[in-house]
C-alpha cells in the first residue's frame, strides 16, 4: 500500500474539504475560529501540508453543518471514479 500522505486520495480528500468550505461561504479564517485554530492551520490542512485526522475532520465538518456519513460517501464516490479513470489509462479496458 503507497504512502497515504502524498497521494492522489489525499489530494482528491483535501480538496473536497476546500471546495465545502468554498461553496458554503465560509473563509478560513471564520472556520479557525469555529475550531479555535490558526487561520494557517486551515491552510496547511487544504493544501495537505498538515495532516487531518478522523477527530478533527468531524470537528472541521460539524463547524461547516455538514454530515460525517454523507462526506465520506462522496469522498468514496470520488475515490472510487479516480480508481477507475487511473484502471483506464493503464490499458485495463474491456471490450465487449
Amino acid at each position: 500500500m503507497p504512502a497515504s500522505f502524498h497521494s492522489k486520495q489525499y489530494e482528491i480528500f483535501t480538496a473536497l474539504l476546500r471546495e465545502i468550505r468554498e461553496k458554503l461561504g465560509v473563509s478560513q479564517m471564520e472556520l479557525a475560529l469555529a475550531l479555535q485554530v490558526q487561520q494557517t492551520t486551515i491552510s496547511k490542512c487544504e493544501t495537505g501540508i498538515r495532516r487531518v485526522d478522523v477527530v478533527e475532520l468531524y470537528a472541521w465538518l460539524k463547524a461547516l453543518n455538514v454530515d460525517f456519513t454523507v462526506f465520506m460517501e462522496v469522498l468514496t464516490t470520488r475515490w472510487e471514479a479516480h480508481a477507475a479513470r487511473a484502471h483506464m489509462s493503464k490499458g485495463h479496458r474491456h471490450n465487449p
